[in-house]
């Protein structure tokens, strides 16, 4: 019997061609409570196994539950947010600190990281990818060319770009609520090691559809690798949400101007928000709203802006 307190062990399924190529990882239930991409990756391991999928060449590992504590509870989290603060100890205080511990030397072995999760709510799925080529000292990359046709790869016409340096303004404003070691997930831990991620968020945690698009995200990244023979449908027209902003909920009475929602589009000069004290958050440019937190805490997150693209 497998209880949240003593959870499964931490299953990993890996096949090797004898051709050289890529080596791809892909994880899924990051947070146990998003389980679309674990339905999805147990089809490809069931395909790979049976063969009906083969391995043309490179090296493909997958983890469809990365984070066995909360899938068990199907919550989040088990004791805290495995996609925060993942780097590696010497000392671990809990149980997803034990499994950093474990799965960082699966992500510093390959090239690639595809991370399937899901959401709370409705909304459109969409990919995320990094931050652009640079040599700052927040996230170095030299890898957005092959970053971003990994996210086109995917199938998913919106694209949202360049969270962790909004994120570091967000740390800056949260009079120590949060810290910069919050920022770095899965996918930062990856660009860190010298290799490339994304995440797909592939709809609502409980639509049936979500497991259909983590499953052709798979057959996507498959496909732009060459390491399987798939077929995906190409997508006509992408668009490219940039991350440039984000505003703090300063008190328990900042209102926003009517519920947003991800994506909702705004024009310059429009009140997003009003501040307890009557000040007034006006939108500094055309754009749309990312990741809004209705009841944030204090001192937490309360939505993000960012402009728009299309390709």
């Amino acid at each position: 019997t497998v209880s949240p307190e003593q959870p499964a062990a931490l299953r990993s399924y890996g096949w090797a061609s004898a051709v050289d190529g890529p080596s791809l990882l892909i994880f899924g239930a990051v947070h146990g409570n998003e389980q679309s991409g674990t339905h999805a990756i147990r089809r490809w391991i069931e395909r790979f196994e049976s063969g009906q999928a083969r391995l043309k060449r490179g090296r493909l590992t997958m983890v469809p539950v990365a984070n066995p504590k909360a899938f068990i509870k199907n919550e989040r989290e088990g004791d805290r947010n495995l996609n925060r603060n993942f780097v590696p100890t010497d000392k671990p205080q809990n149980f997803e600190d034990h499994i950093v511990n474990a799965l960082a030397p699966l992500l510093e072995s390959h090239d690639a990281l595809l991370a399937l999760h899901s959401y709370s709510g409705d909304g459109e799925p969409f990919a995320m990818t990094g931050p652009l080529n640079n040599s700052g000292s927040l996230e170095p990359f030299a890898r957005q060319i092959e970053e971003e046709a990994f996210a086109k790869a995917v199938g998913l016409p919106v694209i949202v770009q360049g969270w962790l340096e909004v994120y570091d303004k967000a740390v800056k404003a949260s009079n120590g609520a949060i810290r910069a070691e919050h920022g770095i997930g899965t996918n930062e831990f990856m660009r860190s090691r010298g290799g490339y991620a994304i995440t797909v968020e592939s709809g609502s945690h409980d639509d049936p559809e979500a497991i259909e698009i983590a499953d052709r995200c798979i057959a996507g990244v498959l496909n732009l690798l060459g390491m399987a023979d798939v077929t995906v449908e190409p997508v006509a027209k992408y668009t490219t949400h940039h991350m440039k902003d984000v505003f703090m909920r300063q008190s328990d009475d900042d209102k926003m101007t009517k519920d947003w929602v991800n994506f909702d589009p705004f024009k310059k000069g429009d009140v997003l928000a009003t501040r307890a004290d009557g000040t007034q958050i006006v939108a500094p440019f055309d754009g749309c709203v990312i990741f809004p937190q209705i009841d944030a805490p204090v001192n937490r997150e309360w939505f993000y802006l960012a402009q728009t693209d299309h390709d």
